[in-house]
């Protein structure tokens, strides 16, 4: 089974484009405009099973990146994530593993390559 690509954000525009930069890796991507609409996936055990990595904004309505990642890392301990965010002092709010952070703004081709380490890894593990 291949594996899907969580995107999280509460900006439709920005999560549509970081969708289409996303979907370059040659992955499904599955769209969520919340923290509890990403948690409602990931309980469902067969959704939970095709998700490779999740990639989250850090500042979000309702539930924010931090309290999201902390559900996620109990719910799915082996998911990767990357949380953007354009606050250089977020990253202090994520010490888990598997947690990688970057800055907002950053080249397509960079989020791109990113996004496929990260899955590579994850395809490793799980093999």
């Amino acid at each position: 089974m291949a594996l899907e690509i969580l995107l999280v954000d509460d900006n439709p525009i920005q999560a549509q484009a970081r969708g289409a930069i996303l979907a370059r890796t040659g992955l499904p991507v599955r769209i969520t405009g919340s923290g509890s609409e990403a948690l409602a996936v990931l309980g469902n055990p067969e959704a939970r099973e095709a998700i490779g990595l999740m990639v989250t904004d850090h500042l979000m309505p309702g539930m924010n990146g931090p309290e999201l990642v902390e559900h996620v890392v109990q719910l799915a301990p082996d998911l990767p994530i990357l949380v953007l965010s354009g606050l250089a002092d977020a990253e202090s709010e994520y010490d888990a593993e598997r947690i990688v952070f970057r800055l907002k703004p950053f080249p397509p081709h960079e989020l791109i390559r990113l996004a496929q380490h990260m899955l590579g890894e994850q395809a490793l593990r799980t093999a």
